[in-house]
Order: structure tokens, then sequence, then C-alpha cells
């Protein structure tokens, strides 16, 4: 009987699946390259449409490239907070591609739970003023 269960299961197994490698491959693209901070730049780098984008991050990653792009460059913004150093806060929205510094507050309170410079006092990493 166990024998004939496992013949049914292997009989129907799926085959290897491309995609799944497609999708890791485009995650760790986002992760290695900074400079993707929108879909569209995604888009212009894989040559993968939109739409066919949206569809392998939703059916195997789990969530849409937008958010794993916004995670990863909200990593970069933890880094800068963790060194210690001083920067530019609009200047940092910028460069991790948000359009001013309040959008930029808003995602990393909404992924972290507290404002930026709240996790620096938390941290105890709140940069010497000059």
């Amino acid at each position: 009987m166990i024998e004939t269960t496992n013949t049914f299961f292997r009989s129907r197994k799926p085959g290897p699946d491309a995609t799944i490698a497609l999708a890791s491959q485009l995650v760790e693209r986002i992760l290695g390259e900074p400079d993707i901070k929108t879909v569209d730049d995604l888009v212009d780098r894989t040559g993968i449409g939109k739409r066919s984008l949206q569809r392998i991050f939703n059916e195997y990653v789990g969530i849409n490239p937008k958010w794993v792009i916004r995670r990863y460059r909200l990593h970069e913004l933890v880094e800068r907070l963790n060194s210690g150093d001083q920067f530019d806060w609009a200047q940092m929205a910028l460069e991790l591609g948000y359009f001013d510094q309040a959008h930029l507050i808003n995602d990393f309170r909404a992924i972290v739970g507290y404002a930026p410079t709240r996790y620096q006092e938390m941290a105890g990493r709140i940069p010497e003023t000059e």
C-alpha cells in the first residue's frame, strides 16, 4: 500500500520550475544594485514587463517587487543610521528613491515601528552636531 501511494505521488510530482530561479535572481539583483529604486528601474534592467514582474513576485516571492525594493532601500538607511554619521535627510530620501523626506520617514516608521530619529536614540547612535 505504501509503495502504491509513493508511485501515485511520484507520478504527479511537478517538474523543475525555472521561474523559481528567476525570482531568486531578481531579488538578488535588487539587493546587489542599490540604484534600482523603482519597479520601472527593474523593468529597464531586466527587460521583463512590469505586469510579468508583479506576477512573478506575487506568486514566487509572496510580495510585490515594489515592497522588496523599498525594503532593501530602507536597509541602506538603517546602515547609515547605525554608522552614526550625520547626513542630509532630504538628500538621503532622494538617494533612496523617495520624492521627499516625509515619504521616507513614513515608510521607515511603517516597517520599523519608529521614526528614524527615535531608532537612532534607541540604538544610541545620535550623530554629533558640529
